[in-house]
């Protein structure tokens, strides 16, 4: 099931996803200079040639459905998230939105957010279960952002967590995972191996140097994945478009 139900999102087998629910996740102080603005991103996405793009509701209500954008780019919509304002140990990214509406608004996959390592991870394992049997009855895909975050966890790039995180997307029955970078591409290619049948692609996570970040997606790639979601590596960079076609020429080589 879940190979063709991601398919709208893979180009000759491989993903480049915007990704823009910084404005929730962060603040709007990770939307530098004309990332601000929703309809920029999305005709960076459309001009970029991404294979998907990455929202919370709201913008996709204002900005995606019944637009151009509907036609030229497939949704992943965001159902669950949590600010930045308050500090927590244990952090827990609440539903916010059904999978019925999801699919009101034009979003060919839902994507969910499961903190491993915090003592709310229960609720959020249970929670993505039920999303992602909706999904799948609407002939959606669901994906999980299986990210390492909790008092439970000292290290979120541990290679050893990060194919635990890999083998629970894999058994939670998501038909992608955005899993972070675990520093090289042996042990990346192992976290791949954990997801089995499960697509893995790379969270880009905060902004690096260019070169530094384009050597980690060649490791990912190398390493077995389909490719990536990417925000701030790209919107925050000098020159967005030239970097996506570096990022592009990565993937697709």
């Amino acid at each position: 099931m879940n190979n063709k139900l991601i398919q709208p999102f893979l180009k000759n087998d491989k993903a480049m996803l915007l990704a823009y629910d910084h404005g929730f996740e962060i603040g709007p102080e990770a939307l530098l200079n004309k990332s601000i603005d929703p309809e920029y991103i999305l005709d960076l996405a459309v001009k970029g040639g991404y294979t998907g793009i990455i929202l919370q509701k709201g913008i996709a209500e204002k900005y995606y459905t019944g637009t151009d954008y509907q036609r030229k780019i497939p949704l992943i919509l965001k159902v669950n998230g949590k600010s930045n304002i308050t500090p927590n140990k244990d952090p827990f990214s609440v539903l916010n939105c059904s999978v019925e509406y999801a699919k009101k608004l034009g979003a060919k996959a839902i994507g969910y957010t499961i903190y491993l390592g915090s003592n709310q991870e229960t609720k959020m394992l249970a929670e993505f279960g039920q999303v992602q049997e909706k999904a799948h009855q609407l002939n959606m895909a669901a994906i999980a952002w299986t990210y390492l975050r909790g008092s439970s966890v000292e290290d979120e790039y541990d290679p050893k967590l990060i194919a635990y995180a890999a083998r629970v997307g894999l058994e939670l029955g998501a038909d992608m995972i955005k899993i972070k970078y675990s520093g090289s591409a042996e042990s990346f290619k192992k976290a791949i191996q954990a997801a089995g049948k499960t697509k893995v692609v790379l969270s880009g996570g905060p902004k690096i140097e260019d070169e530094g970040f384009l050597e980690i997606i060649e490791s990912i790639m190398k390493a077995g994945a389909v490719g990536i979601a990417v925000g701030r590596n790209v919107f925050q960079s000098q020159n967005p478009l030239a970097m996506t076609e570096k990022i592009k020429k990565t993937i697709f080589a």
